[in-house]
């Protein structure tokens, strides 16, 4: 085995349990570790982590970075890889692109694909050039784009955004869903534009979340694919629209097919994971979208036996990659107390029982998304994060409710 070397440093830009895992990871193999983010990246909490540097409040991430990144700490940082971990930080890496490559090492990327990737309507419209399977969607310029596709709409529909993270931060869910009222598609869409958020209209896929699959992957500037896996998906909450609480790792040869189809037809550079739906009415798997970054399942697809971003980092400072041609097929990534939510809604629904829930838990063995005893502070922050939010949510329920006996005296 060639002895590997941690001698150049890595920078992690944003995210949450994705960067977490990563900084574990580099951590373990003595990789310095300098971590930026807004609150809630908890990668900046790991006791690997040699370096943090916080958001200050009221100012943007962006901005930020390239304070510290091209002005500040250049000169102190510079030699170091830059990793994206959010929408936000692949977008200003690809803004500042040649700027930073002059100081810092940067995964391989084609601008123009990432600036696609992150509109949801382009990445749609691209697979459909290069004959991946998509579903319908409308474009929305204008109330009255909305109007001319009243007798083409099927429901049920979503109005949803082309720019996740803005949509996200304005209304805390990734897009609306529309079961079976034109009025109300009328009525989302002018609500999401009225704050400045391009929207689309696109068709639902049906079936439950468990049709839902990943293909990872990473290709060099040469045409090498570095690995590929792939992975799926058990439980989401909330259904059909939120994150995924339960994934399972497993070796799927058609979803791996299709995904190696895209990135080989518009010529993708870079990390690549994209993610399909199983359209029940027809069989295929359709393309739902394209992340270029480390996902939130991280942690899965590494203790599974795939080190993909030892592999990257190997890669990127020259160093010999070590493939990995199998992992782990029966091993899961829990998320306890969002599952346990998607447990209530579906039992709501009549689709699943306690009894069935706790047995497909504990049916194999699984990960939890930040829990380490080695490294505990992110699990603790993120713990008493989740436990703020939920009282701040009581104590506001019992603030309305006296400002409604108040008005009612």
């Amino acid at each position: 085995m060639t002895q590997f070397d941690p001698g150049t440093p890595v920078i992690l830009l944003g995210g949450r349990e994705n960067a977490v895992s990563v900084t574990r990871n580099f951590g373990r193999k003595g990789i310095r570790i300098i971590a930026s983010g807004l609150p809630g990246c908890r990668s900046m909490n790991s006791r690997y982590t040699r370096e943090s540097y916080p958001v200050p409040e009221g100012m943007t991430a962006s901005h930020y970075w390239r304070e510290l990144l091209l002005v500040s700490d250049v000169d102190r940082l510079k030699g170091a890889i830059i990793f994206p971990f959010c929408d936000e930080s692949l977008a200003f890496v690809e803004a500042h692109r040649d700027a930073l490559a002059e100081h810092y090492l940067l995964e391989e990327f084609v601008p123009e694909l990432r600036r696609i990737m992150l509109d949801k309507q382009a990445t749609l419209k691209l697979a459909r050039e290069v004959d991946v399977p998509a579903p319908k969607y409308w474009e929305i310029t204008s109330s009255l784009d909305v109007q001319n596709i009243r007798d083409e709409i099927t429901f049920p529909v979503m109005v949803k955004p082309l720019d996740s993270f803005a949509f996200i931060h304005e209304f805390g869910r990734k897009l609306f869903i529309i079961e079976d009222s034109f009025d109300e598609i009328v009525e989302k869409v002018a609500l999401a534009r009225s704050k400045g958020h391009d929207v689309m209209v696109v068709e639902m896929i049906p079936g439950p979340d468990d049709l839902l699959s990943s293909y990872y992957t990473y290709r060099t500037a040469d045409g090498v694919c570095l690995f590929d896996y792939t992975k799926s998906v058990i439980r989401r909450w909330p259904l059909n629209r939120g994150g995924c609480c339960f994934h399972q790792s497993e070796w799927l040869p058609e979803t791996a097919e299709i995904g190696k189809q895209l990135f080989d037809r518009i010529g993708w550079q870079g990390f690549g994971n994209v993610e399909f739906k199983r359209d029940t009415r027809d069989g295929k798997l359709k393309i739902i979208e394209v992340n270029a970054r480390f996902t939130a399942a991280h942690r899965l697809v590494t203790a599974s036996g795939a080190p993909i971003d030892e592999m990257i980092y190997c890669h990127l400072t020259g160093q010999p990659v070590q493939a990995f041609t199998s992992y782990n097929n029966k091993l899961r990534m829990w998320y306890p107390i969002r599952d346990f939510m998607a447990l209530r809604e579906l039992n709501g629904l009549g689709r699943l029982g306690p009894v069935s829930w706790l047995k497909s838990v504990f049916a194999q063995k699984f990960v939890l998304p930040y829990f380490s005893l080695t490294d505990p502070m992110p699990t603790l922050a993120e713990s008493g994060a989740n436990i703020s939010r939920a009282f701040g949510k009581v104590t506001g329920v019992f603030k309305r409710t006296e400002r409604h006996a108040d008005s009612t005296r």
